[in-house]
């Protein structure tokens, strides 16, 4: 291959949106998962018609597709049945990533950004990350933006906050961090640097370099191969 990838990621409520729509202005492929998320559970989609069968018809608006809020308000509360949210729905979701991965690759981008709000948390999608980015910003502007932002008291946010992996341990995993704590210019700046950083890896010309190498030794062991049929 030709292209690394890259997984972006970040806590509820840090801004990792203007991260993204930051990435998107400087050119960047960007798969979002969240939208791939909204997507697969759609009405008449498979994982739609599991959630429907398992936590049912309570959990639909009149118009037939599936009240977000209100299974958020589930499985929030109840691990167990996050986590059989999740095996309903992360494959599907990862078989459609793959697809728009392929697209990226077949329009040949050196690099894409997978942007996977619980990347850390799964864990088992990073193996395949070149690079992994953390989108932090103090715990306490986390908690204020988050209960701006969704109407929650401190109770509520601090619960969806504890659903996560501590910010202080993603920055442990993560390759690169980019603090969206401040104003928007000094996270701009951070994202620039960003950008320049992956757009100058080695890690895509290294790639290429093994391609053309491959290649190169294709070619020569059909030239053998022709040379001792011919003779």
């Amino acid at each position: 291959s030709t292209m690394f990838l890259v997984g972006l990621s970040g806590g509820i409520a840090t801004g990792k949106s203007t991260v993204v729509a930051m990435l998107r202005e400087l050119g960047c492929a960007v798969i979002d998962a969240d939208v791939i998320a909204r997507e697969v559970v759609q009405p008449h989609r498979k994982a739609y018609e599991q959630i429907v069968r398992h936590f049912g018809p309570d959990i639909l608006l009149e118009s037939g597709e599936i009240n977000r809020k209100a299974l958020g308000s589930i499985i929030f509360s109840q691990p167990q049945e996050r986590q059989l949210l999740n095996a309903i729905t992360h494959p599907e979701i990862q078989k459609e990533m793959l697809k728009q991965v392929l697209k990226y690759f077949m329009l040949g981008y050196r690099y894409v950004i997978l942007d996977i709000p619980l990347l850390f948390e799964t864990n088992r999608l990073t193996r395949f990350m070149k690079y992994t980015v953390l989108v932090y910003c103090d715990p306490r502007t986390q908690l204020e933006r988050l209960m701006q932002r969704d109407g929650l008291s401190r109770a509520e946010a601090e619960a969806r906050v504890a659903c996560q992996l501590p910010l202080d341990e993603k920055r442990r995993l993560a390759t690169h961090i980019v603090d969206n704590s401040g104003e928007r210019a000094r996270t701009r700046r951070a994202v620039l640097r960003l950008h320049g950083h992956l757009a100058a890896s080695r890690a895509f010309l290294w790639a290429r370099l093994a391609a053309g190498t491959a290649v190169t030794g294709l070619a020569v062991l059909l030239c053998c191969l022709l040379r001792r049929f011919l003779s």
